[in-house]
């Protein structure tokens, strides 16, 4: 395995450039790319080559749809592969694909060598993970952070959509929580997960329950103050776990899915009415609504924070308030 703790790069280009064979041998990474290709070729490349691509230590993974299409047929292949790989000086080379089916497995495809292990380095935290079998959304960096930072001292977190350690990583790396269980149910992502609470000191705060998240609530009973339900297109099936695992007292449930842009607040309203429907006698209310990123034309990922409180801790709190005016 690969086990270089190395910040992940992304290389990025906003303007085109001209590329003649007079320009051999400039030190950009597009430039040495371009370059690269153009030897193997032993003429001017087709138009197409990528401007962006995600580095870890010797293993680059080019975007979708990276040297397809008429221009480059009858010329992809080993040959382009490694020439690809020189450029950017890398020995491993991937692809990125469509994620699929309900354990989220990745779309990634190897070109150029088989170990298809990386270190991710984020914020601090480690995740160790096969590219071509556990996904990572490298736009969720801002919430992965935001976990870690809300999360309060001795808290007990429930992670019902755990992955490879998103969320709960940053919640067990940042900040003072007791305990956080992790909900799921690849074997892949559960492999993973393991890896990196060993490799970030963590592991002894940490409670993995392989399975479906509706079995394991059950056996997790109501221990949680927070609960985090981070998967997409919808959690939504599992909002009976979520309430299932909350304390006595309540907490707060941070529920992802998509949404119209504009329609925001009416599946907060939604959700609320949803949570109220598992038979727990909470005040629920939506305190917070972000956006993570636009994920396809017209729908964005966002995530609802949702307050769950006992009544009787309300009127405590209200009273409270009320003496401190």
């Amino acid at each position: 395995m690969y086990a270089q703790q190395l910040e992940r790069v992304i290389y990025h280009k906003s303007e085109s450039v001209m590329f003649t064979p007079g320009h051999m041998n400039r030190g950009g990474p597009h430039e040495r790319l371009y370059d690269s290709i153009y030897s193997f070729l032993g003429r001017k490349p087709p138009s197409g080559i990528p401007k962006k691509w995600e580095r870890f230590s010797d293993f680059a993974i080019l975007p979708a749809g990276a040297f397809e299409g008429r221009n480059w047929e009858g010329i992809s292949g080993p040959g382009l592969w490694k020439s690809v790989a020189d450029g950017l000086d890398v020995e491993r080379l991937g692809i990125m694909g469509e994620v699929s089916g309900r354990t989220r497995k990745s779309g990634v495809k190897m070109l150029l060598g088989e170990d298809d292990w990386v270190v991710r380095r984020e914020n601090g935290v480690d995740y160790g993970y096969h590219v071509t079998k556990c996904m990572f959304s490298a736009g969720n960096v801002n919430e992965r952070r935001r976990m870690g930072e809300i999360v309060g001292s001795d808290e007990v977190v429930v992670d019902l959509f755990s992955g490879i350690g998103y969320y709960s990583l940053p919640v067990l790396v940042h900040s003072e929580a007791r305990h956080v269980h992790c909900c799921e149910w690849n074997d892949d992502a559960i492999e993973s997960l393991e890896w990196s609470l060993k490799e970030n000191g963590v592991e002894s705060r940490c409670t993995i329950h392989r399975g479906d998240n509706r079995n394991s609530s059950k056996k997790i009973g109501g221990v949680a103050n927070r609960v985090i339900m981070g998967l997409l297109p919808s959690s939504e099936a599992s909002i009976s776990a979520a309430v299932e695992v909350l304390s006595e007292d309540g907490g707060m449930v941070h529920i992802h899915g998509l949404a119209k842009s504009g329609e925001y607040s009416s599946w907060g309203e939604r959700l609320v009415s949803e949570i109220g429907d598992y038979g727990k006698d909470y005040d629920v209310r939506v305190e917070q609504i972000n956006r993570i990123k636009s994920y396809a034309p017209h729908w964005d990922h966002i995530v609802v924070d949702i307050r769950c409180m006992n009544p009787l801790n309300s009127s405590r709190v209200a009273r409270s308030q009320s003496h401190g005016k």
